[in-house]
Formats: C-alpha cells, sequence, structure tokens
C-alpha cells in the first residue's frame, strides 16, 4: 500500500500552525475570565463582601488586564453552606465557563470546593480565604492552589503568648466545622506543649443566635476562654457575654478580631482591647507593603463607602489569592492552553509577593508564609485594630511536626483535659 507521505506531512504542519496561531490568539485577544467566589449571605455576609473588594482590588492595580487580556470578573455568591459553595462553583464552570475560579471563604466550603475541582481539569482553581487543614492536606487536587496559609497555621505563637500571660487553664468556644477545628489545633498543639490545659470545649453551631447554655457551662476556674467564632457569630456571642456579666480574658481566633467584628457596634466590643490572637496580618504592621496596601485599600473603599477603617481578614487573602491568580498569569504570558498546563507549573513555582512577606507553596500546592501573634488595641480615632505582639516567618502547614506525628484538627484531636 502507497502513502501520500506529501500530504500527511502537510496535514500535520497545517496542524500545528492552526494550534499555534489558535494559542497564540487566545493568549492576546481573548478575554481571560475569573469567577468570584465568596460568602454574601449567612453569619459570614460582611467578611465575604470585604473579600470581593481585596480580589477587586488586585484587579484594579494591574488596570484589569494581564499579559495583554482584559480580566473578566464573574461573581458568585454562597451562605456557608458547602453544598450551597458546590452549586456557585458548578454554576461559574459549567455555565459561565470560567477559566480560572477564585474561592471559596469559609473551611468546609474550600474541602467541597476541592473536591468537585478534581472532576474539572479544564479550570484551575484558586482558594479564596478558605482555611481549613484537610483541603490541601488530604487528597490535594492538582488544579486546586491556596497562596493564603490555614487555620492552624495562623494560630502560630498564639499558645506560648498565652502561656507567658499566665494564661494556664483555657476554655474552647468555637464554631463546629472544619475551619475551627484547625485554629484550635494550631492554638493546642503547642499550647499543650507548653503545659496548658483545656478542660472543655464547646461546639456551637455556625449561625448559632443563642449562647446562653455555653456561657452557662464556662469553668470557673479557667484563666481564659479561647473564642473561635466569626461575623455575626462573634457579635452575638460577645453581646451576649457581656449582658451575663462575663469577664475571663478572651483569646481570639483570627477572624474573630478580623475588622469585621471590631467594628460592629457594642459594649462588649471595648472590653476586646488588651486580646490576643493570632493570624496572618497584623492591623497595624509596620511593613512599607503592608502599609502600601492599607492605603491603596482606604482610598479605593473608604469607611463612608463600607470600607474598614484597615482591610480585614478576608479582604487580605482573597487579594492575596486573586494577585497570585494574575502574577501567575502574567509568569506563564497569559497561555492556559492544555488544561492550564504552563499556568498552572508557574503558580506551583510562584515566589508571590504579598503585602506582609513572601509566599510560596508546597508539594500540596498550600501557602507557607508569616503569622502574626496581635493584641487589640485602640487608636487614637476611635478604631479597634490588631498591633503585633510577634511574628513567625516560614510557618509551614505540619507546623514543625514529623508526618507521622501530625493529626488534622478535630472535634476531639488535639486533647489536653
Amino acid at each position: 500500500m502507497k502513502t501520500d507521505k506529501p500530504r500527511f506531512v502537510r496535514t500535520v504542519v497545517s496542524g500545528a500552525v492552526a494550534l499555534l496561531l489558535a494559542g497564540a490568539a487566545y493568549a492576546q485577544g481573548q478575554a481571560v475570565k475569573i469567577g468570584l467566589l465568596a460568602t454574601l449571605e449567612g453569619p459570614f455576609a460582611a467578611g465575604g463582601a470585604d473579600g470581593m473588594r481585596g480580589a477587586e482590588l488586585a484587579v484594579k492595580q494591574r488596570g484589569g488586564t494581564v499579559a495583554g487580556r482584559k480580566v473578566e470578573i464573574i461573581k458568585a455568591s454562597s451562605n456557608a453552606n458547602p453544598d450551597v459553595a458546590v452549586n456557585a462553583a458548578r454554576k461559574l464552570v459549567e455555565q459561565d465557563k470560567v477559566d480560572i475560579l477564585v474561592g471559596p471563604l469559609s473551611g468546609s466550603e474550600g474541602i467541597a470546593v476541592k473536591d468537585y475541582s478534581r472532576g474539572q481539569p479544564q479550570t484551575t482553581f484558586i482558594n479564596g480565604g478558605s482555611g481549613a487543614q484537610a483541603t490541601t492536606l488530604v487528597n490535594p487536587s492538582p488544579n486546586f492552589f491556596r497562596f493564603n496559609t490555614e487555620g492552624a497555621q495562623w494560630m502560630v505563637g498564639l499558645g506560648k503568648a498565652a502561656i507567658s500571660k499566665g494564661y494556664k487553664r483555657v476554655m474552647v468556644i468555637a464554631e463546629d466545622y472544619a475551619f475551627p477545628y484547625s485554629q484550635v489545633q494550631g492554638f493546642m498543639s503547642e499550647f499543650c506543649r507548653l503545659g496548658g490545659k483545656v478542660p472543655i470545649k464547646a461546639w456551637v453551631p455556625l449561625g448559632g443566635k443563642d449562647y446562653a447554655s455555653t456561657i452557662a457551662r464556662i469553668p470557673k476556674d479557667v484563666d481564659a476562654l479561647l473564642v473561635v467564632l466569626g461575623g455575626a457569630d462573634a457579635v452575638n456571642f460577645l453581646n451576649q457575654y457581656e449582658a451575663a456579666g462575663g469577664d475571663k480574658p478572651i483569646l481570639g481566633g483570627s477572624i474573630t478580631v478580623s475588622q469585621d467584628v471590631l467594628n460592629y457596634k457594642g459594649k462588649r466590643r471595648e472590653s476586646l482591647v488588651g486580646t490576643l490572637s493570632a493570624g496572618p496580618l497584623a492591623d497595624a504592621f509596620d511593613g512599607a507593603d503592608w502599609k502600601a496596601f492599607v492605603e491603596d485599600y482606604r482610598k479605593n473603599y473608604p469607611v463612608s463607602a463600607g470600607g474598614y477603617p484597615s482591610p480585614s481578614l478576608f479582604a487580605f487573602v482573597y487579594y492575596t489569592n486573586m494577585k497570585a491568580a494574575l502574577d501567575g498569569l502574567e509568569a506563564a504570558g497569559g497561555d492556559l492552553s492544555n488544561n492550564h498546563q504552563k499556568y498552572r507549573a508557574a503558580l506551583s513555582k510562584l515566589e508571590l509577593k504579598t503585602p506582609t512577606g513572601i509566599v510560596r507553596l508546597d508539594a500540596n500546592r498550600q501557602a507557607i508564609g508569616t503569622t502574626f501573634v496581635t493584641e487589640v488595641v485602640k487608636d487614637a480615632s476611635g478604631n479597634l485594630l490588631n498591633k503585633v505582639h510577634s511574628k513567625v516567618d516560614g510557618v509551614e502547614q505540619l507546623l514543625g511536626m514529623k508526618k507521622e506525628e501530625f493529626q488534622i484538627g478535630s472535634r476531639d484531636v488535639p486533647a489536653c483535659p
């Protein structure tokens, strides 16, 4: 049988040229569609709105383009429910055909969206603000990246600060889902190792309204409360604790002392002054890049237009992840061909410059970065903010433990009664 070699060669060459031309047009002409998913309903609605502001700021700083391509943002909302978050992600990916999805906000949402991402190889998923450990530690997805450190990493240093303050026995009050488990694990791993005790943990429903029974369980012999509640949950608890005459010092979870909580109106707000906490940012950090970020945030989102005196935790982490999405596109020359092969390689080796320092990823595409131990203070204008107590750089997800020793946080892990 005679083969028509010239025709075969012409076909292959023509096809290769067509693919190259199509790739070039795609990289330089078409807009890149980015889905932006945050909670705009439920207990974290205020934080979700500020998360959107942070992500939008990263796009504004680039003039709405990257690598010669216009950036088109398509927004979607959830309510901190994993099923709702996945449905919103499905719409963005399967109907709106976004190239990249940035989100979600809450811990259990992040695990669910990560699991969904495994079946969508044509889309790159970059976390928004969710901070559960299992998102990247358990069955990590090859197309899911997280450029923010997570809930346990955020608490490094707080256990040591609590012991130094004289708090040897602490009760935990936290929402009953994946992110608070991570926060409590990060705190207790250090606190218990240094001799601290946690005689009781009260796990409360997300979106709860009545904390009377929890407040009634607080033992007289604890030195302080570790409160890991966010948004409206934190506000409701603090108001009810104040009304009940509560006087125990509070250690705050990262979301408990974020700007969306510190700026609520209520008597208990004043008693938060002096509260120790930890997280990926400190409002009063003196770094030049942080100051520039805060100034840019305030200029674009002044308090009169719904912003806060300083960017909330959610604004910061959404900004960080959106900046990573855009920096990775720049590094890849806008090339999203072959299921984003070049783009994902660029993301994996990216050394991301954030307002608080350099972030890099580990083998699970999880951020390694800086944690701040903070203290709530009042500024000259009467605003509450977090000043730096201490700073820990290069915090990894295993918190300095050997892999065989490390256990993901849960209701019962760790324990030091």
